[in-house]
C-alpha cells in the first residue's frame, strides 16, 4: 500500500499567534514575563511554648513597707569633713591662715566658701568691718560673698561653710577646746586648723 505522506507539522513558535477564530471569543491576554523571584520565607519551626510575661520587679526583702518608715542613716554614715593640721607658732598662726587662704582661693574655691577663726587677737579685717557695727559685720556673713572672719567668741553666731580655717593664735586653752569642735560642726567638707600640733592635741585630747 502506498504511504500517505503527513502533512509537516508547524509550530506556533515559527508560525505566530493563532487566529482568533470567527466564533467572536476573544483572544487570551499575554501573560506578563514574570520577574524575579522573591526570597522564599523561612519555613517556620513547630510553635513553641509562649513565655510567660516577666514578672514586676520585686520589692527588696529588706524594703519598707507601706505605713513603715525607713530605719534612719547612722550619724556615722555621713561624710565627715576632712581635717588639716598646718603647724605653726602662736605668733604665725594668723600667717599661716592667711597662706591657706590664699591656695583655697587659688585652687578655684569660691570667697564665700571659707570661713576664718581666731582664738587670739581678731583678724585686721573683722576689727576695720566691726569698727561700722557690728549690723553691716554680720551683714556680710549673711551675704556670703566673701571670707568672713570671726572671733572665737561670737563664731557660733556664723552659719556652716565649705571649709573652716582656725587660726590657734593665742587665748586660753579653753576657747581653743570650745573653737575646735565648734568649727567641725561649721565645717561642710574641709577644716584646717593652724597652730602648735602639741597644743592642739592637748586641748582636742585626740591627734588631729
Amino acid at each position: 500500500m502506498p504511504l500517505i505522506p503527513e502533512e509537516p507539522q508547524i509550530h506556533e513558535s515559527a508560525q505566530g499567534p493563532r487566529a482568533t477564530p470567527a466564533s467572536g471569543r476573544t483572544a487570551p491576554t499575554p501573560r506578563p514575563v514574570p520577574g524575579p523571584r522573591p526570597a522564599a520565607p523561612s519555613r517556620p519551626g513547630r510553635p513553641g511554648p509562649l513565655r510567660p510575661t516577666p514578672p514586676v520587679q520585686r520589692t527588696p526583702r529588706d524594703a519598707a513597707k507601706p505605713g513603715q518608715s525607713s530605719p534612719a542613716v547612722p550619724a556615722a554614715a555621713a561624710a565627715a569633713p576632712q581635717i588639716q593640721l598646718i603647724p605653726a607658732s602662736v605668733e604665725s598662726a594668723l600667717d599661716a591662715a592667711e597662706e591657706a587662704v590664699d591656695l583655697l582661693l587659688e585652687s578655684g574655691r569660691a570667697p564665700g566658701d571659707v570661713l576664718v577663726i581666731t582664738t587670739g587677737a581678731q583678724h585686721p579685717w573683722a576689727d576695720h568691718e566691726l569698727s561700722f557695727g557690728e549690723a553691716s559685720y554680720w551683714a556680710q556673713h549673711d551675704a556670703g560673698d566673701d571670707v568672713f572672719y570671726a572671733d572665737a567668741a561670737v563664731a557660733s553666731r556664723a552659719g556652716t561653710r565649705s571649709v573652716v580655717v582656725v587660726a590657734v593664735n593665742g587665748g586660753p586653752d579653753t576657747v581653743a577646746a570650745t573653737a575646735l569642735p565648734l568649727a567641725l560642726s561649721r565645717a561642710g567638707a574641709l577644716l584646717i586648723v593652724c597652730g602648735d600640733p602639741q597644743r592642739i592635741n592637748a586641748v582636742l585630747g585626740a591627734g588631729v
